[in-house]
Protein backbone atom coordinates (compact mmCIF):
# COMPACT_ATOMS: atom_id res chain seq x y z
CA UNK A 1 0.00 0.00 0.00
CA UNK A 2 2.84 2.85 1.01
CA UNK A 3 4.16 1.69 -2.50
CA UNK A 4 0.81 2.51 -4.35
CA UNK A 5 0.25 5.75 -2.60
CA UNK A 6 4.01 7.14 -3.10
CA UNK A 7 3.50 6.24 -7.07
CA UNK A 8 -0.19 7.50 -7.19
CA UNK A 9 1.59 11.01 -6.98
CA UNK A 10 4.42 10.56 -8.79
CA UNK A 11 4.97 12.88 -11.64
CA UNK A 12 7.52 12.28 -14.32
CA UNK A 13 9.17 14.26 -16.91
CA UNK A 14 8.70 13.47 -20.96
CA UNK A 15 10.21 16.13 -22.95
CA UNK A 16 10.03 18.61 -20.92
CA UNK A 17 6.36 18.66 -19.59
CA UNK A 18 5.22 16.93 -16.48
CA UNK A 19 2.74 13.71 -16.71
CA UNK A 20 1.31 12.76 -13.78
CA UNK A 21 1.23 8.82 -13.06
CA UNK A 22 -2.92 8.13 -13.34
CA UNK A 23 -2.48 4.77 -13.21
CA UNK A 24 -0.58 1.82 -12.17
CA UNK A 25 -1.03 -2.11 -12.13
CA UNK A 26 1.94 -3.49 -9.84
CA UNK A 27 0.23 -7.06 -9.85
CA UNK A 28 -0.06 -7.21 -5.68
CA UNK A 29 -1.61 -9.91 -3.84
CA UNK A 30 -2.45 -13.43 -5.28
CA UNK A 31 -4.67 -13.46 -8.04
CA UNK A 32 -5.55 -10.68 -11.28
CA UNK A 33 -8.37 -8.30 -10.38
CA UNK A 34 -10.55 -8.87 -12.52
CA UNK A 35 -12.31 -5.47 -12.38
CA UNK A 36 -9.25 -4.14 -14.23
CA UNK A 37 -8.45 -7.67 -16.08
CA UNK A 38 -10.31 -9.41 -18.67
CA UNK A 39 -9.44 -13.60 -19.90
CA UNK A 40 -9.34 -14.41 -23.43
CA UNK A 41 -9.88 -17.94 -23.98
CA UNK A 42 -9.15 -20.57 -26.50
CA UNK A 43 -7.66 -20.78 -29.86
CA UNK A 44 -9.85 -18.03 -30.96
CA UNK A 45 -12.59 -20.35 -33.19
CA UNK A 46 -14.88 -19.88 -34.80
CA UNK A 47 -14.57 -16.67 -35.49
CA UNK A 48 -10.77 -15.36 -35.12
CA UNK A 49 -9.24 -19.22 -35.49
CA UNK A 50 -5.51 -19.07 -34.40
CA UNK A 51 -6.35 -15.46 -33.41
CA UNK A 52 -5.83 -14.15 -37.05
CA UNK A 53 -2.05 -15.59 -36.85
CA UNK A 54 -2.15 -19.02 -37.44
CA UNK A 55 -0.82 -19.41 -33.90
CA UNK A 56 -0.54 -22.97 -32.22
CA UNK A 57 -1.65 -21.89 -28.27
CA UNK A 58 -4.92 -22.37 -26.69
CA UNK A 59 -5.37 -19.61 -23.94
CA UNK A 60 -6.43 -20.84 -20.70
CA UNK A 61 -6.94 -19.09 -16.90
CA UNK A 62 -4.39 -21.66 -15.75
CA UNK A 63 -1.42 -20.86 -17.06
CA UNK A 64 0.28 -17.28 -15.14
CA UNK A 65 0.54 -16.96 -11.61
CA UNK A 66 0.77 -13.39 -9.79
CA UNK A 67 3.15 -13.40 -7.16
CA UNK A 68 5.90 -11.85 -5.20
CA UNK A 69 4.48 -8.18 -7.13
CA UNK A 70 4.57 -9.69 -10.51
CA UNK A 71 3.03 -10.67 -13.07
CA UNK A 72 4.04 -14.25 -14.54
CA UNK A 73 2.63 -15.49 -17.89
CA UNK A 74 3.59 -18.95 -18.44
CA UNK A 75 3.71 -21.26 -21.90
CA UNK A 76 3.87 -24.57 -22.03
CA UNK A 77 3.86 -27.79 -24.58
CA UNK A 78 1.46 -30.14 -22.64
CA UNK A 79 1.49 -33.94 -22.74
CA UNK A 80 -1.20 -34.32 -25.36
CA UNK A 81 1.14 -31.62 -27.96
CA UNK A 82 -0.77 -28.79 -27.03
CA UNK A 83 0.34 -25.38 -26.52
CA UNK A 84 -0.86 -23.36 -23.46
CA UNK A 85 -0.70 -19.67 -22.41
CA UNK A 86 -2.86 -16.60 -21.03
CA UNK A 87 -4.06 -13.73 -22.62
CA UNK A 88 -5.05 -11.00 -20.99
CA UNK A 89 -7.05 -7.42 -21.56
CA UNK A 90 -8.36 -4.41 -19.78
CA UNK A 91 -11.31 -3.85 -22.85
CA UNK A 92 -14.08 -1.71 -21.26
CA UNK A 93 -12.46 -1.53 -17.77
CA UNK A 94 -9.36 0.62 -18.23
CA UNK A 95 -8.83 2.07 -21.73
CA UNK A 96 -6.22 5.05 -22.17
CA UNK A 97 -6.46 7.78 -25.01
CA UNK A 98 -2.93 9.47 -25.06
CA UNK A 99 0.30 9.85 -22.49
CA UNK A 100 2.79 7.58 -21.45
CA UNK A 101 2.19 3.60 -21.03
CA UNK A 102 4.57 1.60 -20.43
CA UNK A 103 5.67 -1.98 -18.87
CA UNK A 104 8.12 -3.26 -17.12
CA UNK A 105 9.05 -7.05 -17.99
CA UNK A 106 11.60 -9.54 -18.77
CA UNK A 107 11.15 -11.85 -22.01
CA UNK A 108 10.59 -15.47 -22.35
CA UNK A 109 13.28 -16.48 -25.06
CA UNK A 110 13.27 -19.72 -27.62
CA UNK A 111 11.98 -20.49 -31.17
CA UNK A 112 8.71 -20.20 -31.30
CA UNK A 113 8.05 -17.45 -28.81
CA UNK A 114 6.18 -14.26 -29.24
CA UNK A 115 5.18 -12.29 -26.19
CA UNK A 116 3.83 -8.87 -26.23
CA UNK A 117 2.59 -6.05 -24.96
CA UNK A 118 0.05 -3.80 -27.36
CA UNK A 119 -3.09 -1.58 -27.54
CA UNK A 120 -6.33 -1.98 -29.43
CA UNK A 121 -9.18 1.15 -30.20
CA UNK A 122 -12.16 0.48 -27.89
CA UNK A 123 -14.08 0.48 -30.92
CA UNK A 124 -13.05 -2.63 -32.09
CA UNK A 125 -16.38 -4.47 -31.95
CA UNK A 126 -17.84 -1.69 -33.88
CA UNK A 127 -15.66 -1.21 -36.52
CA UNK A 128 -13.30 -4.25 -36.94
CA UNK A 129 -9.83 -4.62 -37.16
CA UNK A 130 -7.55 -2.72 -38.53
CA UNK A 131 -10.06 0.27 -38.34
CA UNK A 132 -9.77 0.51 -34.83
CA UNK A 133 -5.83 1.07 -34.73
CA UNK A 134 -3.43 -0.96 -32.85
CA UNK A 135 -0.61 0.08 -30.86
CA UNK A 136 2.45 -2.94 -30.59
CA UNK A 137 4.42 -0.96 -27.63
CA UNK A 138 6.55 -4.70 -27.33
CA UNK A 139 6.85 -7.53 -29.54
CA UNK A 140 9.40 -10.20 -29.31
CA UNK A 141 10.19 -13.11 -31.39
CA UNK A 142 11.99 -15.96 -30.01
CA UNK A 143 13.74 -16.56 -33.73
CA UNK A 144 15.81 -13.17 -33.76
CA UNK A 145 17.82 -12.68 -30.83
CA UNK A 146 18.61 -9.12 -29.71
CA UNK A 147 15.89 -7.60 -31.72
CA UNK A 148 12.52 -5.64 -30.57
CA UNK A 149 9.36 -4.80 -32.83
CA UNK A 150 7.61 -1.64 -32.42
CA UNK A 151 4.53 -1.43 -34.94
CA UNK A 152 1.49 0.41 -35.85
CA UNK A 153 -1.46 -1.07 -37.46
CA UNK A 154 -3.76 1.25 -39.30
CA UNK A 155 -6.08 1.09 -42.56
CA UNK A 156 -3.62 2.60 -44.69
CA UNK A 157 -0.63 0.38 -43.43
CA UNK A 158 -1.20 -3.38 -41.85
CA UNK A 159 -0.28 -6.99 -41.58
CA UNK A 160 2.82 -6.99 -43.88
CA UNK A 161 2.42 -3.73 -44.73
CA UNK A 162 2.23 -2.43 -41.19
CA UNK A 163 3.99 0.71 -39.63
CA UNK A 164 6.86 -0.61 -38.23
CA UNK A 165 10.17 -0.73 -36.62
CA UNK A 166 13.01 -3.54 -35.70
CA UNK A 167 15.58 -2.49 -33.19
CA UNK A 168 18.43 -4.22 -32.62
CA UNK A 169 19.44 -4.22 -28.41
CA UNK A 170 21.64 -6.53 -26.99
CA UNK A 171 21.19 -8.20 -23.86
CA UNK A 172 17.40 -7.32 -24.39
CA UNK A 173 17.14 -11.38 -23.55
CA UNK A 174 18.69 -10.73 -20.11
CA UNK A 175 16.47 -8.74 -17.34
CA UNK A 176 13.98 -6.84 -16.74
CA UNK A 177 13.58 -3.69 -19.00
CA UNK A 178 11.09 -1.45 -19.73
CA UNK A 179 8.85 -0.88 -22.82
CA UNK A 180 7.10 2.35 -23.68
CA UNK A 181 4.81 4.79 -26.01
CA UNK A 182 4.85 8.12 -25.68
CA UNK A 183 1.09 9.49 -27.54
CA UNK A 184 -0.02 12.25 -28.13
CA UNK A 185 -2.60 13.34 -30.56
CA UNK A 186 -0.15 14.37 -32.95
CA UNK A 187 2.50 11.29 -33.05
CA UNK A 188 4.12 8.11 -31.25
CA UNK A 189 7.33 7.83 -29.97
CA UNK A 190 8.27 4.05 -28.78
CA UNK A 191 11.27 3.64 -26.15
CA UNK A 192 13.11 0.25 -24.87
CA UNK A 193 15.08 1.76 -21.46
CA UNK A 194 14.64 5.40 -22.48
CA UNK A 195 16.02 4.65 -26.00
CA UNK A 196 13.97 6.21 -28.71
CA UNK A 197 13.28 3.51 -30.89
CA UNK A 198 10.55 4.43 -33.52
CA UNK A 199 8.45 7.46 -34.06
CA UNK A 200 5.26 7.72 -36.01
CA UNK A 201 4.07 10.65 -37.33
CA UNK A 202 2.09 11.15 -40.61
CA UNK A 203 1.88 14.72 -42.11
CA UNK A 204 -1.99 14.35 -42.60
CA UNK A 205 -4.22 12.53 -39.69
CA UNK A 206 -7.08 10.99 -41.42
CA UNK A 207 -8.96 7.92 -40.10
CA UNK A 208 -6.44 5.85 -42.34
CA UNK A 209 -3.59 6.72 -41.22
CA UNK A 210 -4.34 8.22 -37.65
CA UNK A 211 -7.15 6.15 -35.82
CA UNK A 212 -5.34 6.70 -33.07
CA UNK A 213 -7.87 9.76 -31.91
CA UNK A 214 -9.60 7.46 -29.48
CA UNK A 215 -8.95 5.05 -26.28
CA UNK A 216 -7.41 2.12 -26.36
CA UNK A 217 -7.17 -0.92 -24.09
CA UNK A 218 -4.06 -3.11 -22.92
CA UNK A 219 -3.68 -6.09 -23.81
CA UNK A 220 -0.43 -8.74 -22.21
CA UNK A 221 -0.30 -11.91 -24.24
CA UNK A 222 2.38 -14.94 -25.01
CA UNK A 223 1.97 -16.60 -28.18
CA UNK A 224 3.47 -19.62 -29.74
CA UNK A 225 4.58 -19.85 -33.32
CA UNK A 226 2.08 -18.45 -35.94
CA UNK A 227 2.97 -16.24 -39.03
CA UNK A 228 5.37 -13.74 -36.97
CA UNK A 229 6.18 -15.87 -34.18
CA UNK A 230 6.77 -19.60 -36.12
CA UNK A 231 6.24 -21.41 -37.67
CA UNK A 232 9.40 -23.86 -36.44
CA UNK A 233 8.28 -24.20 -32.71
CA UNK A 234 11.55 -25.63 -30.72
CA UNK A 235 9.77 -27.83 -27.90
CA UNK A 236 13.17 -28.22 -25.62
CA UNK A 237 12.49 -24.55 -24.58
CA UNK A 238 9.21 -25.03 -22.30
CA UNK A 239 7.89 -24.04 -20.27
CA UNK A 240 8.39 -20.13 -20.59
CA UNK A 241 7.74 -17.23 -18.55
CA UNK A 242 7.04 -13.74 -19.42
CA UNK A 243 7.06 -11.74 -16.24
CA UNK A 244 6.04 -8.65 -16.03
CA UNK A 245 6.80 -6.40 -13.25
CA UNK A 246 4.52 -3.62 -13.60
CA UNK A 247 2.38 -1.22 -15.98
CA UNK A 248 2.47 2.01 -15.62
CA UNK A 249 0.38 5.35 -16.99
CA UNK A 250 1.28 8.86 -17.27
CA UNK A 251 -1.06 11.68 -18.56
Amino acid sequence: MKKFLLLLFAVQIVHGQSRKLVWEESFTGTALNEKVWNFEMGNGCPNLCGWGNNERQVYTRENHIVKDSKLVITARREPDGQYTSTRITTAAKKEFQYGRIECRAKLPIGTGIWPAFWMLGQNITEVGWPKCGEIDILEYVGKELHQVYTTLHTPDGYGDHAHSKKTEVFGIEEGFHVFAVDWDKDKMDFFVDDRLVFTYNPPVKTPESWPFNQPHFIILNMAVGGNFGGPAVDDAIFPQQFVVDYIRVYQ
